[in-house]
């Protein structure tokens, strides 16, 4: 039996390292990572991916894969839980990183079935709606920072690309600010700033971003 993390990146501001640093931190031993780099969750399917198409090669019954969230492993509603299903089938447990979620095929009680099987596609249903509300709130920010013609570039961000989609999607989850900052390796005060705005926040980035460039 193998535990693998699949971690996907899609800008140079994420790092695999630092999803792996946050499923270890959150207790899980790790035997190898596979990764996909610069790869988009939202217009890729998850088995067309090539870490993707190698996690669905290489994973056995009894083995275990760690995903930060579902939304790692899928671009909508029906990727998300189809994989997690056809997963399932083989015998594989599935946990996340936020929430501790775990997701075991090998039960036979019919009412945890039942009960396991909703929860498979709320998750689902949350991550596409995270998804939706992340590139809603990505184009807000770019347009907000055209506005502003680059001419005032205001407070630089405490937190960079990945660390501000952990901690929209923990948002999204009504997760406690403490535990957001713990997980997205940020301050209370950069969580509260988020919260406050997320459209600014996303512009901020976009701002800095820009000028790096």
């Amino acid at each position: 039996m193998q535990t693998i993390l699949y971690a996907r990146v899609s800008t140079a501001d994420q790092t695999i390292g630092h999803q792996r640093a946050q499923a270890e931190a959150a207790g899980h031993r790790i035997d190898r990572s596979i990764e996909d780099d610069g790869v988009s969750g939202v217009t890729t399917r998850f088995g067309d991916r090539p870490g993707g198409a190698r996690v669905l090669d290489v994973l056995r019954a009894g083995d275990v894969l760690v995903v930060r969230w579902v939304d790692r492993l899928g671009r909508d509603y029906a990727d998300v839980s189809d994989t997690i299903r056809a997963l399932m089938r083989r015998g594989v447990l599935i946990k996340t990183v936020i929430n501790s979620m775990t997701f075991d095929g090998a039960t036979t009680d019919a009412m945890q079935q039942a009960v396991r099987d909703a929860l498979i596609g709320f998750m689902a249903a949350t991550a596409q709606a995270q998804a939706e509300a992340t590139k809603e709130a990505q184009r807000a920010g770019v347009a907000h920072a055209k506005a502003a013609g680059g001419k005032y570039l205001g407070r630089k961000p405490s937190y960079d690309r990945h660390q501000l989609d952990t901690i929209g999607a923990m948002l999204d989850q009504d997760v406690g600010t403490s535990e957001i900052a713990r997980a997205a390796g940020v301050s209370r005060q950069a969580v509260l700033r988020v919260k406050a705005d997320r459209a600014e926040a996303e512009a901020a980035l976009a701002r800095w971003q820009n000028r790096a460039a």
